[in-house]
């Protein structure tokens, strides 16, 4: 009984770390995927919002310090991202810096529904290949009750 408890735990702060790791990922390219120098320009930004935004990007550079802040609400780090952003470029900067990247939406909600999207197209992809290969499975089991060997055909035998 107590290895299957300690199992649990173990497996549940196995998945409980990979959960948050995952979030540090979504975090770590939402940094890392822009061009931030072509956005100040883009955007006109002057020194001192220049330097704000880069210290933004900068602010957790390991999952350590990003976990620090993020451990209990994995989640909220895109909140705090993007309205820190809105803070340091001003809403008019703000609203074109989200209608030139993210079709005028809100970040948050871009990234989420891109996340959900992502997921569900994976989900699709697995869907269809399972089905194709139940097809396959079907047609080489009726191939072989005929027993003229062209079951051999179906599966790739020569």
């Amino acid at each position: 009984m107590k290895k299957f408890f300690l199992s649990a735990i173990i497996l549940g702060a196995f998945s409980f770390g990979y959960s948050q790791s995952t979030y540090y990922n979504d975090y770590s390219n939402s940094v890392n995927t822009m061009n931030w120098e072509s956005v100040a320009s883009s955007l006109v930004l002057n020194a001192t919002q220049k330097q704000q935004l880069t210290n933004l990007n900068n602010q957790y550079p390991t999952y350590d310090s990003w976990n620090a802040k993020y451990a209990n609400q994995p989640e909220k780090w895109s909140s705090d991202r993007y309205s820190s952003m809105q803070r340091i470029l001003g809403n008019d900067k703000y609203t074109k810096f989200k209608n030139k990247y993210y079709k005028g939406q809100n970040p948050v909600a871009v990234y989420n529904k891109n996340k959900h999207h992502d997921s569900r197209k994976k989900h699709m992809e697995h869907k269809s290949k399972h089905r194709n290969e139940s097809y396959k499975a079907r047609d080489y089991e009726k191939s072989k009750k005929r027993g003229d060997g062209s079951h051999l055909w179906v599966k790739g035998h020569r």
